[in-house]
């Protein structure tokens, strides 16, 4: 099997494609609203009526159970509210300070090859961590972005990134979740990822003192480098979204 450190990353569009769509979304957007949203919106770019979308969020405190989910990882039931979601993987955490990029892309226009794009994620992610100094690295055995922490132990790493993707028709959705500023102790209610011989840091846990604002313009420019341009999405439509997925 080709390990994705040698795949090509770059995953434009084909040539005259129109740019993706760009949109943040500002609070805490609401967990099934916005898979609705996402639903909605793959099964439009599916049919060529609605341009591709990166969406910007952060949401409540709550752990998502992938198709791989395994009973005995969700430690503390109670803790958090439990989403089941039609996503790849297994268990993980999303909250506060976390940046969720959902990634709705059409493959058709680009390469219909998930393995590629898994990496092209992996890209994205590892150079948006590069331009803060952090060398974030993949793993052949599991999938995410992960930093290699010595001041823990001479093998030991933690994961800062997780990645999650369905696709349908072609069209991608969920995507990626990068730890800016999370509270990590909410990551014990659940064995994140299956992966328990690890731990997981933030971007503020390695001691860089970044905002919100900050990583979303780095991870714009890392994006359009690897996927092709973006378009800011405008206020009417932005605002549209926001009601529709339970913005507060």
């Amino acid at each position: 099997m080709i390990e994705r450190d040698t795949l090509e990353s770059i995953f434009f569009p084909q040539t005259g494609a129109a740019p993706v769509e760009w949109m943040v979304t500002e609070g805490l957007t609401n967990y099934d609203k916005a898979v609705a949203f996402m639903e909605s919106r793959a099964a439009a770019i599916a049919d060529g009526t609605a341009p591709e979308l990166v969406w910007l969020v952060e949401h409540p405190p709550l752990y998502t159970a992938g198709t791989s989910a395994q009973p005995a990882d969700l430690i503390e039931p109670e803790r958090f509210p439990v989403h089941e979601t039609g996503r790849g993987g297994q268990y993980t955490y999303h909250g506060p300070g976390q940046r969720v990029a959902y990634v709705m892309l059409d493959l058709k226009r680009r390469q219909p090859d998930l393995r590629r794009y898994v990496a092209a994620l992996e890209a994205w992610l590892i150079g948006t961590l590069d331009s803060f100094n952090i060398r974030g690295e993949r793993r052949e055995d599991r999938v995410g972005v992960w930093v290699r922490r010595p001041d823990k132990g001479e093998r030991a790493e933690d994961k800062i990134a997780a990645i999650g993707i369905r696709v349908r028709r072609w069209v991608t959705f969920h995507g990626i979740s990068l730890n800016v500023e999370p509270d990590l102790s909410h990551f014990s209610g659940i064995v994140p990822c299956g992966v328990t011989q690890h731990g997981v840091t933030s971007l503020v846990d390695l001691g860089i003192p970044v905002t919100m604002p900050e990583v979303d313009a780095v991870m714009r420019g890392r994006f359009e480098a690897i996927f092709g341009a973006t378009i800011q999405v405008d206020g009417e439509k932005q605002a549209s979204v926001d009601a529709l997925a339970g913005h507060n």
